[in-house]
């Protein structure tokens, strides 16, 4: 299908079980004519994700009030039985699996389903129903049979969407590019209170309630941004892969460290701060399509895995925020930190650094691309050689992390190292080096940089910056807000920087402000 209106695939569908693909379940459904709701109860859309190549995650998240301040979207105190159904088919003519769950007021009113025993690398199509409503109906994809090598992957990434510094359209432009897989690479939303992070000429929209510390603050912020009708249009277009970034919790946390103490915000002590991050985590579960074996533990949630496009791609979804050390000398850029090269300092944590080396020595794939959240290339901002200025909360601040993944992936002989970037708001591409410092050091891999959704308003549209004199591994940069398109192939991945001329105010028109090739088995970026 080319073009899919979000209404135009109307008319039946949530909970955490492993479903079996199976037909029937006609005397199930009909519970869900009971539901007792007076009004539509699916205004925070659909979603799905997980591809895997027997099935994938369908979710929702019933609300009749998506702003109700104790986080619980308006909904009566019950649980709520809900049918779902996935087809063959657009119009949901060739059902092939159907069920129901129940949708409980300690998981907000939230269901995950995990779909098995499906076709491996075929178009599916979802809906739920509760009573008399029905969904929006949602197109999703099983990922190919291990063995095979599909011919192309459409797959588009983004992050960072500030509800307050503008609107969605690049969810919108987005789904209108059809992509086949969406990675969403962190700051899904933001937990600021009303107006506490303002652009130039004023915040366009408001958030609704305090900074988010708590899970009816949490749940009521997610509603907010999940009942917006462009981001509803991304999720029902493609299946997504998720991780956090910061502000999903706070901003620039790491590990049991917050950015600073404040007992209104639940940071003066670690206790309290364990209790933040483990409302964050169950109210980004519940609005995530993710699978059971990511359902929190407390103040752990553990979201890095590996998703197999068959012979294609291996997806490397990684966690920066969890297990990392804390910054080095305040969050931001600092000159000249000696510490940022210790040996033992690590932004992965010592198990997610194993199973991803793990994984590089594992991959027979074509692609290994890791999906992760902060700079990962040398960004020095000092032009004299005797001094370096970085980001002390970037890669650029765990350099010898840094090292141990691209000296691992070489000596795994990965074949095509790729890694996909968001959190800095502007668009960059960048040739990967294991030694940035020696001009002679050869390039290893690539990483494409996507800019915000809307975080810092509309941007300026250059594509020039200084430090790119003195770095001449950073090969592009953009500032406007957007996303990016890539097309994967065993001979190419190709990525189009995909760019709005405004987010202040609706329906911006987009286009592509520069594409990039990275050639099968050959390191680094050609225009």
């Amino acid at each position: 299908m080319d073009n899919i209106s979000r209404r135009s695939l109307i008319s039946a569908g949530l909970g955490a079980g492993l479903v079996a693909a199976l037909p029937g379940a006609a005397v199930a459904t009909s519970i869900a004519d009971d539901a007792g709701l007076r009004t539509d109860p699916f205004m925070l859309g659909i979603a799905s994700g997980e591809p895997w190549a027997d099935g994938f995650v369908i979710w929702t998240r019933l609300a009749l009030d998506p702003l109700a301040e104790d986080g619980l979207g308006g909904m009566p105190s019950r649980q709520v039985p809900v049918a779902w159904e996935v087809a063959e088919d657009a119009a949901m003519r060739s059902v092939v699996a159907r069920g129901i769950e129940h949708a409980r007021i300690e998981t907000a009113h939230s269901v995950h389903v995990e779909l098995k025993g499906l076709k491996p690398g075929r178009e599916y199509f979802y809906r739920f129903r509760s009573g008399r409503h029905i969904s929006e109906t949602g197109r999703t994809l099983t990922a190919p049979a291990l063995h095979e090598t599909p011919a192309a992957l459409a797959m588009a990434f983004a992050s960072c969407s500030q509800y307050e510094h503008g609107y969605f359209t690049a969810y919108q432009r987005l789904a209108q590019d059809h992509p086949d897989l969406v990675l969403h690479l962190g700051d899904y939303l933001y937990e600021y209170k009303k107006g506490s992070y303002v652009i130039g000429g004023g915040n366009p929209r408001d958030h609704q309630g305090p900074e988010t510390s708590t899970l009816q603050g949490y749940r009521q912020r997610h509603a907010q941004y999940k009942a917006d009708a462009d981001l509803q249009a991304a999720h029902a277009i493609a299946p997504w892969l998720v991780v956090w970034d910061d502000h999903e919790v706070d901003n620039n946390w790491a590990d049991e460290v917050p950015e600073n103490t404040d007992g209104g915000q639940l940071n003066d002590t670690t206790e309290r701060f364990r209790q933040r991050r483990a409302a964050a985590f169950q109210a980004y579960y519940e609005n995530m399509p993710l699978r059971a074996s990511s359902v929190p533990a407390g103040f752990d949630m553990k979201i890095y895995r590996t998703i197999q496009w068959g012979q294609l791609a291996n997806f490397h979804m990684m966690d920066t925020r969890q297990y990392r050390d804390d910054q080095l000398a305040g969050d931001g850029w600092r000159k000249n930190v000696a510490e940022r090269l210790a040996e033992d300092r690590t932004i992965t944590g010592a198990e997610q650094e194993k199973w991803l080396l793990d994984g590089f020595r594992n991959s027979t794939q074509r692609w290994d691309i890791l999906g992760q959240q902060v700079f990962f290339a040398e960004r020095d901002r000092a032009q004299a050689l005797e001094v370096d200025d970085v980001s002390m909360d970037g890669w650029d601040g765990y350099a010898a992390s840094r090292r141990r993944i691209t000296q691992g992936w070489l000596d795994a002989k990965v074949r095509n190292a790729v890694v996909l970037t968001g959190d800095v708001h502007r668009n960059w591409a960048n040739d990967l080096k294991v030694d940035f410092k020696d001009p002679a050091s050869p390039v290893v891999g690539s990483e494409l940089v996507c800019t915000s959704i809307t975080s810092t308003g509309n941007g300026t549209g250059s594509t020039t910056e200084p430090t790119m004199a003195w770095n001449p591994h950073l090969k592009f940069y953009n500032d406007n807000r957007g996303y990016v398109n890539t097309k994967i192939t065993k001979d190419a991945m190709t990525a189009d920087f995909r760019v709005l001329d405004y987010v202040t105010t609706p329906g911006s028109p987009v286009s592509t402000k520069a594409s990039f090739r990275i050639q099968d088995g050959v390191p680094g970026l050609q225009a």
